[in-house]
């Protein structure tokens, strides 16, 4: 806002999405407190707000509405908000391939991906989503414990094997919705 005038200004076009939100650059967050930063901001700038205001104000309110909502899914999920931090640091995007060398989790990953296409019980959906999640927290710690050593690279493929398991998620929430 302007300070002069409080007239909603146009979001920076490249923010720093652990500042937009009051938060450490840092991989280990409060979700909560990050939850009431995000309804703060958008008690603030959401465009029911700015419905009598001037054409533009109601745009850069959309805008903003919107980074804040990017900020805080990005920063609430394990995954984006690692990806983010290695984006930050200037380490480049995490690949695939940067966990293939390991054989035996690509073998993991590959079993329970037959026993996703091969499941046909809730029981069975039930048993690999809860495998999903745990394996999601060991490496939720693991990547915990890279960054807090200042180690990007073991963050970098820590965060690869995290986006096995995401798609696998993915397939598993796909193949619970009833067609």
């Amino acid at each position: 806002f302007c300070p002069a005038c409080q007239a909603l200004q146009p979001p920076a076009p490249r923010p720093d999405l652990f500042r937009l939100m009051d938060c450490d650059r840092s991989f280990r967050i409060d979700p909560e407190q990050l939850q009431r930063r995000f309804r703060s901001l958008q008690r603030a700038v959401h465009p029911d707000r700015f419905g009598q205001r001037p054409p533009k104000e109601q745009y850069y309110s959309e805008q903003h509405s919107s980074l804040i909502n990017k900020a805080y899914q990005t920063l609430l999920n394990p995954l984006s908000r690692g990806l983010y931090l290695l984006e930050l640091s200037g380490v480049e995007p995490v690949q695939e391939t940067d966990c293939d060398a390991d054989s035996a989790f690509l073998m993991e990953i590959m079993e329970i991906n037959e026993k996703l296409a091969e499941s046909k019980n809730e029981d069975n959906l039930e048993e690999i989503e809860t495998l999903i999640k745990v394996k999601q927290e060991e490496l939720t710690g693991e990547v915990t414990a890279a960054f807090e050593r200042d180690d990007l690279q073991g963050a970098k493929k820590l965060l690869a094997k995290m986006k096995y398991f995401a798609n696998l998620e993915g397939k598993l929430k796909a193949k619970k919705i009833p067609s």
